[in-house]
């Protein structure tokens, strides 16, 4: 819905400012800081959204040759972080149902 919106626009870029300019890394700080506070959350940094985001995309099932050009990696190799921290956070629920495979 964004993309169509902006697209409607006749935006330069997918997340663009009031004055038809690209977002700087600062203000993206600056923005992704309002509203974390807003919800009483911690600070987020558009790094750890971003990791966030990739990883959720993969343990969602999503090919890493999908990822790749949303993600800004050279190669696919380098997506291989994301599918070890999917793993990562899986292995508790691995653990539980393991027990219960009826061998």
């Amino acid at each position: 819905m964004h993309t169509e919106n902006m697209r409607k626009k006749h935006a330069t870029y997918l997340f663009e400012s009031s004055w038809k300019k690209k977002y700087t890394y600062r203000g993206i700080r600056m923005i992704l800081k309002k509203h974390s506070d807003q919800a009483e959350l911690p600070s987020i940094s558009p790094h750890k959204l971003r990791r966030f985001l990739l990883t959720w995309l993969k343990k969602q099932g999503i090919d890493h040759a999908l990822i790749q050009p949303y993600s800004g990696h050279a190669s696919r190799q380098s997506l291989e972080v994301y599918s070890k921290l999917a793993i990562t956070e899986t292995q508790e629920e691995y653990n539980r149902v393991i027990f219960s495979f009826p061998v």
